[in-house]
């Protein structure tokens, strides 16, 4: 869809909603950080998890966890959650599975590789 009264330069914030909360939020103030490379989504998104203890609609974390140890972390993005991932398998030689939102669970391990292995 394309809106003729707004110009290239003048990019529309966008609209988070929540069913659980029953809002919806217009990131305008944002605005100034939604340029190539913005995380002002993503911020909102682990923002609202932090304050509310769940994700606005649409949005679901990749998940990295430990085999061996409590560690563990939440990202919005595949690049940061394989890199924590990797990093703990080499530090702690801990295998590390990998559950993405969709698809496939992987197990990273500090011998190799990742592998698949059913959710």
């Amino acid at each position: 869809m394309t809106d003729d009264a707004r110009s290239d330069d003048d990019p529309a914030a966008p609209t988070v909603s929540c069913e659980r909360c029953d809002r919806e939020w217009k990131l305008d103030r944002d605005r100034d950080d939604l340029g190539p490379g913005s995380h002002a989504i993503e911020q909102f998104a682990l923002d609202h998890e932090r304050h509310t203890g769940h994700y606005p609609d649409d949005v679901t974390p990749w998940l990295a966890s430990c085999d061996r140890c409590p560690d563990g972390e939440r990202f919005l993005s595949e690049r940061p959650a394989r890199r924590w991932a990797r990093t703990h398998a080499r530090h702690t030689r801990h295998a590390v599975r990998l559950d993405p939102p969709t698809g496939d669970v992987e197990v990273v391990s500090a011998e190799g590789p990742s592998e698949r292995s059913p959710p």
